[in-house]
């Protein structure tokens, strides 16, 4: 993996977690083991896909 494939990577599991963050804080949960839980729950998609032989971006078979 390269420097950009890297930067990509941690920018979609950033935007993941951030989204989910501001969700809850917008729904008035405001406590920071929840908002915590959430970023951490938010995460788990990009992981997933990064983990999916089939998933060509970042996946295990993705094109180096």
């Amino acid at each position: 993996m390269n420097k950009n494939q890297l930067k990509a990577i941690a920018a979609t599991y950033l935007r993941a977690a951030v989204a989910s963050v501001i969700a809850l804080y917008l729904a008035g949960v405001t406590d920071p083991k929840a908002l915590l839980s959430a970023a951490l729950a938010a995460v788990a998609g990009p992981v997933l896909k990064a983990l999916d032989p089939k998933a060509v971006e970042f996946g295990k078979n993705a094109k180096k």
